[in-house]
This record gives structure tokens, C-alpha cells and sequence, in this order.
């Protein structure tokens, strides 16, 4: 898909891969009835890297870099991702608000030009569950990225088997790119 087009969606699925030693992601558009269509892009993190990384293909015969990010740190406990093409020109970052995430996930998302971004889990009463009852981590969580109390962007974990995701794009100048990193940075580095 070229990256004009890509920049014209407002809603994708982000779809993980059930892989024993690897995570990887299908990024889909969203069909006009809602379900998942053409894929966009493939995902698949390194495992067992220094600097956590992922790299973001046009499909997965990963012929063909779409972009990546990449911790700037070894030590994640509030790390900042870098978000680049595949020239290694940069796209905008992403962090994780170490503090705010001790009882609901937060994560601040940075482009030239925009304002920052905050995402954070819609519902605190699922946070608190996820947190501090073991056998519930596996329930859903649902963020809503704001900028100035105004919506830019929503990604919305679904029940099932696999992780699913339903992502929606209110603002039409972010980055779509930026906003896939993000999504799949929810489930590759949230348990972290």
C-alpha cells in the first residue's frame, strides 16, 4: 500500500500471530463493513535483543521495510522508542510513563508538528485487575490517545484467543505509521 493511501485510513485491525519463539503482527485494513481486509503491513520483534526492536514490513514476506522503533535504552522501565522509516529518518517516538503505570498504563506519543499525544487504559477498575489479580491478567484493555482533552487516536484489544486489536484514528494528521508502531508496541511491550 503506498503511504498516501495508508495515511487516508481511519480504522485497521492489528491481529497477533500465534508463534512459539516469536512475536509477529498482521496490521489489516478495515473492510467497509468493518471486518478485517487487505494487509497492510507485517510485524516481528527480535527476541532476546539488547535495545528492544521491531520491525514493520510492507507484508510478511518481509522483503521490504516499512518502518521500525527501537529503544533508545537497555532498561525499559520508562524507556522512549524511536520511530523511524526505512531510511532511518524519524517519524516520531513513543514512551512509556513509567510513573502513571504503576496503576494505569500510560504512554505519551511524540511527531514534528503535533502536539503530545497521552494514551492511557480507558478503565481504571480493569487496570487494577489486570495488576494485581494474576489469574486476570488476560482482560482486555482499551487505550484512548488525547491531545488537549481532544481525540487522536483509540486502540481497542478484543476477546479471543489471540490478541486483536480494532484501531480508530479520529485525527487526521497523525502519522499512520506512527500510530501502527504504537499499536503494536501495546501488546509487545506491555507486559514489560
Amino acid at each position: 500500500m503506498q503511504l498516501d493511501n495508508l495515511q487516508t485510513l481511519q480504522h485497521f485491525h492489528i491481529r497477533q500471530r500465534l508463534r512459539m519463539m516469536v512475536n509477529q503482527y498482521e496490521v489489516r485494513a478495515a473492510s467497509p463493513d468493518g471486518t478485517e481486509g487487505e494487509l497492510l503491513a507485517f510485524a516481528q520483534q527480535k527476541r532476546l535483543a539488547f535495545k528492544e526492536q521491531v520491525t514493520i514490513y510492507t507484508d510478511d514476506s518481509k522483503q521490504q521495510p516499512l518502518l521500525g522503533f527501537k529503544a533508545r535504552q537497555r532498561i525499559d522501565l520508562g524507556a522512549t522508542y524511536d520511530v523511524t522509516d526505512p531510511a532511518g529518518n524519524p517519524i516520531g517516538l513513543f514512551r512509556k510513563d513509567f510513573a502513571q503505570s504503576l496503576l494505569r498504563s500510560t504512554w505519551h506519543v511524540e511527531q514534528a508538528g503535533l502536539p503530545q499525544v497521552t494514551g492511557q487504559e480507558r478503565s481504571m477498575p480493569v487496570a487494577l485487575l489486570r495488576r494485581f489479580v494474576d489469574s486476570l491478567s488476560w482482560l482486555p484493555y482499551h487505550f484512548d490517545f488525547t491531545a488537549g482533552g481532544q481525540p487522536v487516536f483509540s486502540v481497542v484489544k478484543k476477546w479471543g484467543l489471540r490478541d486483536k486489536y480494532i484501531v480508530e484514528v479520529q485525527n487526521p494528521q497523525i502519522d499512520r505509521r506512527l500510530v501502527i508502531a504504537m499499536a503494536v508496541a501495546l501488546d509487545a511491550l506491555q507486559a514489560r
